[in-house]
């Protein structure tokens, strides 16, 4: 069973994630300060998401927006899930061949500050029951 049934609910939920992100600035100063703006693109449902952070505050567009991106991240939103849920290592995933990138690859490792801090995030939605519209997210949810 995937984690979000459709596209309005993982906005919902991401939505949540980056409220939360940015209600910690410090912890994301790296990625704010890089003059980086990327691009996730998600599968299963298909949504988009834009992460700018050529200044502080983070600034999130959801949705396909115009523009180029420095480094694109494409996924299954289940696998987004399972990188922010602790279950599975972004590394292993990007090597395993679970996430594609485009664009400027050392460059992506300046996301590494706002992806700890959106896992944390989620860990904490997670154990609270909203991660996945109002409801726990268990680890049998998620496919292997």
């Amino acid at each position: 069973m995937a984690v979000y049934s459709d596209a309005s609910q993982l906005y919902e939920a991401l939505q949540r994630v980056f409220d939360k992100v940015q209600e910690r600035p410090a912890a994301i100063e790296s990625f704010t300060r890089s003059n980086l703006v990327v691009r996730l693109r998600l599968t299963e449902p298909d949504a988009e998401v834009l992460l700018d952070g050529r200044q502080p505050p983070l600034e999130v567009f959801f949705g396909p927006r115009p523009g180029k991106a420095d480094v694109e991240l494409m996924m299954a939103a289940d696998t987004l899930h399972l990188v922010w849920s602790g279950q599975r290592k972004l590394r292993d995933l990007f090597f395993g061949g679970q996430i594609q990138t485009s664009g400027n690859l050392f460059r992506a490792m300046e996301l590494t500050d706002l992806f700890r801090e959106a896992e944390r995030v989620y860990t904490g939605m997670q154990q609270g029951g909203s991660a996945g519209h109002n409801r726990q997210i268990q680890a049998e949810d998620t496919p292997d």
